[in-house]
Formats: C-alpha cells, structure tokens, sequence
C-alpha cells in the first residue's frame, strides 16, 4: 500500500511548484525572492532570536500568499473544493466594490489554513477574487449578460483535477500516484495560457476595470500574484529600487513606526508588460502584450481584536483628514504623528488594553507567594504570565485595493446612481456551500485556549 501524501504535505508542494512556475513566467519575481532573502537574512543576524517573534524564520522564507481571480460562484465553488484538498479553508470576506482609492467589481475570500500547526506547517494562502457581472455600477444589463454568458461557457479546471480534490479532501490525503497528478493538473490550471485573447471583447471590459478585463475578458484563469514575506519592507523596497525595478509609489497599510507592527504592509513592483497573443476582429493573431501581473511582497504584524481593528479604522481616517487639511505635509508624514499620538508602543499595553491578540503561557520565573490575581491585565503587569503575539493571517481590502490600483492600466467608471448587487459573507457561503470563517473568531479562538488552560493551572474560575 502506497504511502498517503498529506494535506500539508499537498499544501507545501503545490506552493513550491507556484513559485517555481510563476518565476519562468515573471523573472523579476525570484529577484523579488532573492531581495527578500537578502533582508531577511539581514534582519536575523542584527535581530537574534527576536527577528523570529512572529514566526521562524524557516517559515517565514517558506511563507506564500497567492492571488487568483475567478468570474463565478460555481468557478469559486471549485477553486474552493482544490484548495480544501490542500487543508485551506475560505476565511474572510473582501468587498472591494467600494474600495478607495479606486472601485474593484469583484469579492473576495482567502484560502488558507484555519488551524495553528497546520498555519506553522505551511501557511500557504491564495487571495481569490470573484467578478460580480450583476453589478450594474459597473455593467450595463447588456454588458453584465454577455459577460455571463461567457464566463459560464468556459471551464476552468478540468474534471479529473476536482474528482481528485474530492477524494483527497474526503479522505485527507492522496496515495503517491494520485497526489503527483493532482498537483500536476492543479498547477496547470494556474499557468498563463498562450491561446489567443480578443482584443475587442477584452478592450470592452478594459474601459470597466483591468481587474473585469484580466477574469472575464479570457478563458482561463491564472496566477496573478505570489507574495513572499520579509521582515523589512522598508529596506526591500529600497534594494529593489536600486535595482532599477519599478516600484508602486508606496508601502500600503500601517507606517513604519519605533512600536509595535500590527494588521500587514504590503508594497510590489510595478505590473510588467507580458507578451500576450491576439486575435483581431479580422481573425488575425498577432502577438501583443498586456500588464496586469505584478510582483507583491508583506510584512505581517500582529493580529488586532476588534477594538484594535476599530483603533486602526479610526486613525486611517483621521491620517486622510489631516492629509486633506494640511497637503504640506506628506501624507505618509501625517500617518506616522496619529500613529505616534494615538497608538500603544509595547506588546503589554496591546494586550492590557485588549487591542490585539495573544496566547498566554504561565511565566516560569512568576511570584510564587500568594493567590494569582484573576485580572489579566494584573497578571501581565506583574508578571505572573507571559504575552506571545498572534500573527496577522489575513488581508487589508484598502492595502489590496491601493496595490490594485497602483497596477491597473484601466480605472474603468463607475455609475454611483446605478443598482448595486448585494454580497456579504454569509451570500458567499451559500454560493459555494461552505462555511466562510471570521477571521476574529480563529483568533480569539487561540486566544481563549491558552486562557482557559492558565485558569485550570491557577485554579482560577474566570480571568477577566
């Protein structure tokens, strides 16, 4: 009897095998790979062991995050049956229809593993994005039918790759034979085809969004992103500058600051021009070209509560007023003075004050006189137990859409008076018949765990 070749294991392979296809397609992503080694290898030799505080460092080299875009709930309903073959669970859910700085006409989900050992294993995670043609803020009803008409037509994944991931799923792992096919037609799916794109149907979509062009305006899908993860953003962006790459004009999400990092930065090289073929109104194929593949790299920090996440909400807005207020200052200026008035430096003020998330373990060298207060924000203070961060899993739908934007040959227009097609998690969960997580709840999930085996531990009935 054949070995069974794990989810994980599935999990790990395919990532490897991504990138190795995506860098014979885009070569300046392994210089993006190589930059990325080279910072963090940096980074641990000045840092030490501290330098591994939001993961090893073997799984921060290893750490991928993929970006696939998708026209339908039934093409969705599939991407999510190959990806639960590799252990990765829909997580989250993106609206990017109103996004700022430009509209995208898509939602979205991740994929990715929901469980710590399997996250610690491989976190290998795939951003997918999904067209809403019914969206008439930015399809007319005959453009929006047409395009459905062409979405439903096509097939994206052949049959022998999902009866695969059907069995690999159900039985948690493929025999050897079975898990090279898999991950040879699971890859492929991935791949920039060579057939032949019209022109004038992609151009109609082109005048929507790059993004609408880049799902709907083919017959295939593929990878549009690999993310590596590093541990300076800022210094990466610089040595890939001197490179002479192209970079997007700047870092998404949080400032670079002297406290603690939470949520993700995100920042790439600008989208490349990749030689595509043609077919012309007259039937002709010609070889041409298109930009809509870029090469992205994050920084992840901490995982906010709610609280957090309201705190950051709430302080992005208030870096765009003073931004508009006052246009002297940069805006990324503006950005680091809120952070520096508004927001705890210290991993125990973030976790005294409920603002991001932790697993507690009990401190080896904690008083040992007296009863173990029952306040967890007394029993950090003095010592009693200790704070480990909680790594940030998931996206930023401003920072995505920023990236989005920065690359986009197309802003396309949007028709504000026009009827939006509704969409939230739980519309996506009926469409693909799976359960989509909250990404709070993992977390707190984690959280909670850790504070119910210390309560056990100290006999405590109830940490507050």
């Amino acid at each position: 009897m054949s070995e069974v070749v794990q989810p994980w294991q599935l999990r790990a392979s395919f990532a490897q095998r991504l990138s190795t296809l995506y860098g014979t397609e885009v070569p300046a992503y392994n210089m993006l790979l190589e930059v990325s080694g080279e910072v963090n290898a940096n980074v641990l030799r000045q840092q030490g062991a501290e330098a591994e505080r939001l993961g090893s460092i073997d799984r921060v080299t290893a750490e991928r995050h993929g970006a696939i875009r998708v026209g339908t709930p039934q093409e969705l309903a599939e991407v999510a049956r190959i990806f639960g073959a590799l252990g990765m669970y829909p997580t989250g859910f993106y609206d990017l229809r109103d996004a700022v700085p430009a509209p995208i006409p898509v939602v979205s989900t991740a994929f990715r593993p929901v469980d710590s050992v399997e996250l610690a294993r491989n976190p290998f995670r795939v951003f997918t994005s999904m067209l809403v043609p019914e969206d008439r803020r930015f399809f007319s009803p005959g453009l929006g039918k047409r395009l459905s008409r062409f979405l439903a037509a096509r097939t994206l994944f052949p049959d022998e790759l999902l009866a695969l991931a059907d069995h690999a799923e159900a039985e948690q792992g493929l025999p050897q034979a079975d898990a090279e096919r898999f991950l040879e037609l699971a890859v492929q799916a991935f791949a920039l085809s060579r057939e032949p794109v019209d022109r004038i149907w992609y151009s109609e979509l082109e005048a929507v969004s790059s993004v609408a062009a880049d799902i709907g305006g083919v017959t295939t899908t593929h990878i549009n992103h690999l993310t590596p993860r590093v541990l300076d953003i800022d210094d990466l962006y610089q040595r890939m500058s001197d490179r002479g790459i192209t970079m997007i004009d700047r870092i998404q999400g949080p400032p670079r600051w002297r406290g603690a990092d939470i949520l993700l930065r995100q920042t790439s090289f600008r989208a490349l021009a990749e030689s595509r073929r043609f077919r012309e109104p007259d039937g002709a194929v010609v070889e041409g070209s298109l930009r809509v593949r870029f090469g992205e790299v994050e920084a992840r920090g901490l995982a906010p509560t709610p609280v957090g996440r309201d705190k950051y909400e709430a302080m992005i807005l208030e870096t765009d007023r003073r931004a508009v207020s006052d246009p002297e200052r940069s805006r990324a200026e503006h950005m680091a003075q809120v952070w520096r008035e508004q927001f705890p430096t210290t991993e125990l003020d973030l976790a005294q004050q409920d603002l991001a998330y932790f697993t507690f373990r009990i401190n080896d060298a904690r008083p040992r006189d007296g009863q173990p207060p029952t306040s967890l924000a007394t029993l950090l203070s003095e010592s009693w137990i200790i704070a480990e961060p909680i790594v940030y899993e998931d996206f930023l739908p401003r920072s995505a859409a920023g990236i989005f934007s920065s690359n986009l040959t197309s802003q396309g227009e949007v028709d504000t008076s026009a009827g939006e097609a509704p969409r939230d998690r739980a519309w996506m969960s009926g469409a693909i018949a799976r359960d989509i997580a909250d990404p709070s709840d993992l977390y707190a999930a984690q959280r909670d765990a850790s504070l119910e085996q210390i309560q056990r531990e100290f006999g405590l009935q109830k940490i507050n």
